[in-house]
């Protein structure tokens, strides 16, 4: 039997969190928003309230609705401060170590039912749901980016989530108005299982001299009708969760298929981890982006 979700918890204020933040609390629930910090808290409102300025200028909601959404939405400075949460979702930097200890220290402040949900986009839910004290109420919510646009959230059970928590964390995601892909808890799941060995052939394609960056990216813009050219995607998600995902494929599945291409492991060494940083595939430091290769 589905729980009932008033009020969600949502950890990490960056591009993932704040964009769950800011659905969640169109939805009419109320929202804990947590970061490491209180200056990156504050980033992460700044980013909802002008995304949601954006939705406002296209008519896509109301000032009212925008006004109502951002008064839901309180900064959480420690974990504490969710214990009334019915619902915690965690979207953290994709690294396992960071993901479980987040999970072990949140788990003293929530109260017995609460649910954890994990927005990682390839790391095995059910060894996650290991570093908690509830591994029935845990289950994967993973957000396409960017949240307030993409229509579809993958959710991942890990081999001890209870139906409860199943059909709860489905309602929830309905309500969102999203649309749900259920996957079963194999790396990367299946968006990211096709998505990402394409990016990591683009790369290839890159790196084996076949093409440059503009040549692939228009290739697959207008070739594939692909709305993004594979490595300005790349650059948009990010090379460090670009390579993380690639290499929880290649160690998870053993299949020499996944291995990651050489040169996103340069370019990450790096530093260039795409529009985050400034430079990637493409130098976004000028008036239009430049390709780096």
């Amino acid at each position: 039997m589905a729980l009932n979700i008033q009020s969600v918890g949502v950890i990490g204020a960056g591009q993932m969190g704040n964009g769950i933040a800011h659905v969640c609390a169109l939805a009419g629930y109320s929202v804990m928003l947590n970061d490491v910090s209180g200056d990156l808290i504050k980033a992460g409102l700044a980013t909802i309230n002008g995304n949601m300025a954006k939705q406002v200028a296209k008519k896509t909601i109301t000032e009212d609705a925008r006004k109502n959404a951002l008064a839901l939405i309180k900064p959480a400075g420690k974990y504490a401060d969710m214990s009334a949460c019915d619902l915690v979702i965690e979207s953290a930097a994709e690294k396992e170590d960071i993901k479980r200890k987040i999970f072990s220290d949140l788990c003293e402040s929530l109260k017995p039912g609460a649910i954890i949900a994990s927005n990682t986009s390839s790391i095995s839910i059910t060894r996650l749901a290991t570093s908690t004290d509830r591994p029935e109420r845990f289950i994967g919510i993973h957000f396409m980016n960017p949240v307030p646009l993409m229509e579809l959230v993958e959710v991942i059970r890990g081999i001890a989530t209870d139906d409860a928590t199943f059909e709860t964390s489905k309602a929830f995601v309905s309500k969102l108005g999203k649309i749900i892909a259920v996957s079963e808890d194999f790396p990367a799941f299946i968006v990211n299982r096709i998505l990402l060995p394409m990016i990591n052939e683009a790369i290839y394609t890159l790196y084996e001299g076949v093409g440059n960056v503009v040549a692939i990216d228009t290739a697959m813009r207008l070739g594939a009708h692909h709305p993004m050219g594979p490595l300005e995607l790349a650059d948009f998600i990010g090379l460090d969760t670009c390579l993380s995902v690639m290499q929880v494929l290649h160690e998870g599945l053993a299949d020499s298929k996944y291995r990651p291409c050489p040169l996103l492991v340069k370019y990450v060494e790096a530093g260039w981890l795409g529009r985050k940083t400034q430079r990637g595939f493409y130098d976004y430091r000028g008036e239009k982006p430049v390709p780096t290769r």
